[in-house]
């Protein structure tokens, strides 16, 4: 069944193409809510969807993926409404394609191929270019197959003719040559970022990391606790150059900051994930997601709005363990509850911690920062010691944690001071003044009491 879509449904830019949405069932699970994601990721990419057509079938044919019948009728569709490229909500072999292109004479991309353009035309920073560049150049190694049949071979000239070297194995050398270049300058980057990493680590600055669903409202959140700037809008994958920027809780608009463990952190905006991410982008963005998996605390957001939330939280989970961040501390953030008109809210739970807030509005965000606050402190070691006046870099650096909450002189001209220190960063200072900080003073609880792993937050998405 064919179902034409009003020339505004797709609500496409300026020049975008005409598509028409192939969307394969080849099993009961597969909903329409797959085919509303699919129309979303489309429009996204500025194309004009002028029709849809669902196939119902057992199991994928092996040439064209849907049946010959089916292709016609595509076919027949495509030519009836003058459509200029088809997209398929399914991952396409090569000669699956190849196929569907000589049938229908059309254009024919797969899910995957559509996001890796939306990437491209998203990508802003040096690095994100590339690591789009590299993800689309390894989806192209594979369909680099009968693109330039009408050179045929090339030929040299006296005393050099013969089969010579075809089109298609200068093509596969030089995108060979250049994935190697592109791994070359992504390895660069990626020492970059490990030394920022170190840097962090020396100075005792936490990282917490933006995780979820594309257009779960991340980088709306990014721009309240931050002010960052960071581009915002209510389509998939806006954003996707990863972002930096230090939390400072005093500065934070309704939050007062203080406290123990109110010392500044950096905050990181990442990629948004979808469902049947593509391996190649995986690969590509592995450094970016190193900020993920680095982390002290993921803030995982989601849209409490949306209905299918609860899969949508399975799919992050799901992403997460691949890249090796499954065990990072979580808060699941509720986002948008402006939307279903609840209050905000802290729930500490023993499965994982969660805080409702409108990242629109701002409502609820102190209950996020006092959260974040509480749980990079873990279980604070109460610690008092004297300071001589020769000390003052130690006196510099505990002042720099946030972690004095009282200060006396002393008639020598030196320092009492009372601290409440969090397990982890006692452990470091023991390290470097192991005269001021003693082993015994830190028990086994408190350290790393603030990175104990939650529980699968895809279940406890379920209880929303």
């Amino acid at each position: 069944m064919i179902e034409f879509l009003p020339n505004d449904a797709g609500q496409p830019t300026a020049g975008g193409d005409r598509v028409l949405l192939l969307h394969p069932r080849f099993q009961a699970r597969e909903s329409q809510e797959d085919l509303d994601e699919f129309r979303e990721l489309a429009t996204s990419a500025g194309l004009e969807v002028c029709a849809e057509i669902e196939a119902p079938r057992g199991v994928p044919d092996a040439a064209t993926l849907v049946g010959k019948g089916k292709v016609q009728e595509i076919a027949d569709a495509a030519n009836e409404l003058k459509i200029d490229t088809i997209l398929v909500n399914h991952t396409l072999s090569p000669i699956q394609e190849r196929n569907l292109e000589k049938i229908t004479c059309r254009r024919v991309h797969d899910r995957n191929t559509l996001i890796l353009d939306i990437f491209a035309q998203r990508a802003r920073s040096h690095e994100g270019k590339l690591q789009v560049e590299l993800a689309q150049l390894k989806h192209l190694s594979t369909r680099l197959v009968r693109g330039w049949t009408h050179l045929e071979r090339q030929k040299g000239g006296i005393g050099l003719r013969g089969p010579g070297e075809t089109q298609l194995e200068t093509d596969r050398r030089l995108l060979g040559a250049r994935v190697k270049t592109l791994n070359k300058r992504l390895e660069r980057l990626t020492r970059q970022r490990r030394q920022s990493r170190r840097a962090r680590a020396r100075g005792s600055v936490p990282l917490v990391s933006l995780v979820g669903y594309t257009n779960a409202g991340k980088s709306t959140l990014f721009n309240r606790l931050t002010d960052g700037g960071v581009y915002a809008a209510d389509q998939l994958f806006a954003t996707l150059d990863p972002t930096l920027r230090r939390l400072n809780f005093s500065a934070v608009e309704g939050h007062s900051g203080a406290g123990p463990g109110a010392k500044d952190v950096v905050l990181a905006d990442t990629v948004g994930f979808i469902r049947h991410l593509p391996h190649e982008l995986v690969a590509a963005f592995k450094s970016t997601l190193e900020e993920t998996r680095d982390a002290d605390l993921l803030l995982h957001v989601v849209d409490a709005a949306d209905p299918q939330r609860d899969e949508r939280v399975e799919s992050v989970a799901s992403v997460l363990e691949e890249i090796g961040a499954g065990d990072v501390p979580q808060i699941v953030v509720n986002n948008k509850i402006d939307l279903i008109g609840r209050p905000p809210e802290r729930q500490q739970r023993p499965d994982a911690e969660r805080v409702w807030l409108s990242a629109n509005s701002g409502a609820g965000l102190d209950l996020l920062l006092t959260a974040i606050r509480e749980h990079l402190a873990g279980r604070l070691v109460d610690h008092e010691l004297l300071l001589e006046p020769s000390e003052g870099k130690l006196r510099a650096r505990l002042f720099s944690m946030g972690c004095v909450t009282h200060e006396e002189s002393t008639d020598q001209g030196g320092w009492h001071l009372s601290c409440a220190i969090a397990g982890r960063e006692y452990e470091a200072l023991e390290r470097e003044w192991p005269d001021h900080f003693p082993p015994d003073q830190c028990p086994e609880s408190a350290v790393g009491a603030g990175q104990e792993a939650s529980d699968d937050v895809a279940a406890a998405g379920r209880e929303l």
